[in-house]
């Protein structure tokens, strides 16, 4: 989906370049002009910096001073170029097919008996995401592999966040079950 990060007036917004079919390993971060020229860097090296004595360094101005050695010029390309494949298309356009898929496919999955969808918000984005009464979700992934079908299974490089929020959810539901939840429900 296109994002207008002056509408939303964040001060960070962070895209992934495999997400756009670009290597992956690259992305885009965009900052805030006067965040970006006060956020040290954290490595050293090359052109981003203007000036460095004993005593003191003076690093360039955003974004040279975050650029230590050389750059990930390949991947750079790459994501360029799937810009550039995108760009013709309109990210409308794309959004539009990805939600009739996503439709399409949500009707699908719902007739599989025990399958059940996690995150149904009607403006949701197009990602599926479910588990299968019974089996691991790695088990799940292995053998949609083995049919030729690729998926995300696991913790997807996010196991705090998981066992953060997946406690909170355990618990709360484990209060409501007991009748000791809110009582709203």
């Amino acid at each position: 989906m296109g994002v207008d990060v002056q509408l939303f007036d964040c001060d960070f917004f962070v895209v992934s370049g495999h997400t756009i079919f670009a290597p992956t390993g690259i992305g885009v971060v965009f900052g805030k002009a006067d965040l970006l020229d006060t956020t040290p860097p954290w490595q050293g090296g090359g052109s981003m910096i203007v000036d460095m004595t004993y005593e003191k360094t003076i690093y360039n101005v955003a974004p040279a001073r975050f650029e230590a050695g050389t750059g990930n010029i390949a991947d750079a390309v790459g994501l360029g170029a799937a810009l550039d494949y995108l760009e013709p298309i309109g990210m409308e356009n794309i959004a539009r097919y990805e939600h009739d898929l996503l439709t399409y496919a949500t009707a699908g999955l719902l007739t599989v008996p025990g399958l059940h969808l996690i995150g149904t918000a009607c403006e949701k984005a197009s990602v599926l995401s479910f588990v299968l009464d019974g089996f691991r979700t790695e088990d799940v992934g292995k053998a949609l592999n083995q049919e030729g079908i690729a998926v995300r299974a696991g913790h997807h490089c996010a196991q705090p966040i998981l066992r953060r929020f997946g406690d909170a959810l355990i618990a709360a539901l484990q209060r409501v079950q007991a009748g000791r939840g809110h009582r709203g429900l």
